[in-house]
């Protein structure tokens, strides 16, 4: 409980949201002008913190926060996904995922509509879960449906080297992990840059340590500042990210030093290295194809890649017409200015995946509400 109030001090959120401001008067003079300050914020979970903690009511005019393509569940194009749906319903395997998946919507369905429908589609909390699971049930296949960034991905492959190690035959990965820094580059590396510092990814960077943002923090010239999920690490963060632009300082800072160390975690990293490879290319939701932005199992765990087992080809489709998912990725759009948020796509029934995920910009304005807005959930819920 002591650690909770540190990180959630009223005091505390006052005494930052005072610098804050001071630090946005000095950064306007130096940028001389030119409207709200922009700062991307990658990380789904930063997202949530910001509107779940009402920040918005502490950070003022003078900043504007950019919501990035950090959600894992987000990014997964509906071609990947309806590969998920089609092993689940034409092979008849048992197919294992985190929950957030089940319902995220392609052009066959959902997950969840397809266990509905008879498919056997399972949650599970641990990529090591599957083990058992395939013990289990050895006259069946049984696949596990891998995503997310650097942060899941060493659970992910210590799996994969337990099912080498214990040669079980029934057990294949497919693998949708994805790397943090290409869509990071894609997105900012224009001129003007869209965004004028960076909230950058607390869980990733306990994997990757603060350094890896270097190179891009220098080839972007704006800040980045490596901050953790409570709300006064969101806070201090951005007050950290605006004093260098007051400074005109770019560079990486790092907010989250109890979690995050500059070199990161190198147990994890030799990991990465031995299980997978980096993909040539991959399509993400709303950003198209990224070079060496995705893994996929290397060559000496191709026995258990389920895109070899099954000779997966992915499809290019397109997203619903009324979505626009991929703008709010891009952040070139807020939640609320899609057509339908709130309205034709809601939680219950999703258009896009940012509105399905724990940890899409969607869900989180739907849920929370946007600055002193009622949110969605509960003006339905109130309304006569």
């Amino acid at each position: 409980m002591k650690f909770v109030d540190e990180y959630r001090d009223p005091v505390v959120a006052r005494e930052l949201a005072t610098r804050l401001a001071r630090a946005v008067t000095a950064a306007d003079r130096e940028r001389g002008g030119g409207g709200p300050i922009r700062v991307m914020e990658v990380c789904g979970g930063h997202t949530h913190a910001i509107y779940r903690h009402g920040l918005l009511d502490h950070v003022g005019d003078g900043v504007e926060f950019v919501h990035g393509p950090g959600c894992p569940v987000c990014v997964v194009p509906r071609g990947r996904l309806d590969d998920a749906v089609g092993l689940a319903v034409d092979h008849d395997v048992i197919l294992c995922t985190y929950g957030d998946m089940l319902r995220v919507p392609g052009s066959r369905g959902s997950l969840l509509e397809a266990r509905a429908a008879g498919a056997d589609v399972r949650v599970v909390y641990s990529p090591l879960d599957v083990l058992p699971i395939a013990a289990s049930e050895p006259g069946r296949q049984v696949v596990f449906l891998a995503i997310g960034f650097e942060t899941t991905a060493p659970a992910t492959a210590i799996t994969v080297r337990r099912a080498k190690e214990r040669g079980i035959t029934n057990l294949s990965f497919l693998c949708l992990h994805v790397l943090v820094e290409p869509p990071m580059r894609a997105l900012l590396d224009v001129d003007p840059s869209p965004v004028d510092g960076v909230i950058a990814p607390g869980h990733v960077s306990t994997v990757t340590g603060w350094g890896a943002y270097r190179t891009l923090a220098q080839d972007l010239g704006i800040p980045f500042v490596v901050a953790g999920f409570e709300p006064l690490d969101v806070l201090e963060a951005l007050t950290m990210v605006v004093e260098r632009l007051a400074d005109g300082r770019g560079g990486v800072a790092n907010q989250y030093g109890r979690a995050v160390s500059e070199h990161g975690n190198a147990v994890a990293q030799e990991l990465l290295a031995d299980v997978f490879s980096v993909r040539d290319t991959f399509e993400w939701r709303g950003l198209g194809e990224i070079p060496r932005s995705a893994l996929a199992l290397a060559p000496r765990y191709s026995g258990l890649d389920a895109e070899v087992r099954f000779d997966v080809h992915t499809a290019d489709v397109a997203d619903h017409r009324a979505c626009r998912c991929g703008d709010v990725l891009r952040g070139h759009i807020r939640p609320w200015e899609c057509q339908v948020f709130g309205t034709g796509c809601t939680p219950e029934r999703p258009l896009g995946s940012c509105m399905v995920s724990s940890e899409g910009a969607c869900a989180a304005v739907y849920r929370y509400g946007r600055g002193g807005a009622v949110p969605v959930a509960m003006s339905r819920a109130t309304a006569p």
